[in-house]
């Protein structure tokens, strides 16, 4: 990629936080993978560990679990 591409795509990026300034850490996560950037580029972006953008994407969306059923 070259800087101008570069510059432009950390612009974006810019604009999408700054549109997600009020929204958990985990939601500003999800756009941003959904956008498609890997896990470490979510966590260059964010500063925080790829660890935490990967528990982030792999959280439960409820507290409660369904039970498993027996076969």
């Amino acid at each position: 990629m070259n800087a101008v591409e570069e510059r432009s795509e950390r612009l974006l990026v810019l604009l999408l936080l700054q549109s997600l300034k009020d929204a958990s850490l985990e939601d500003k996560v999800i756009q941003l993978n959904v956008a498609g950037f890997s896990n470490i580029e979510i966590a260059e972006f964010l500063q925080i560990s790829p660890e935490t953008v990967v528990t982030l994407l792999h959280k439960p969306k409820s507290p409660f679990k369904a039970p498993l059923r027996k076969k």
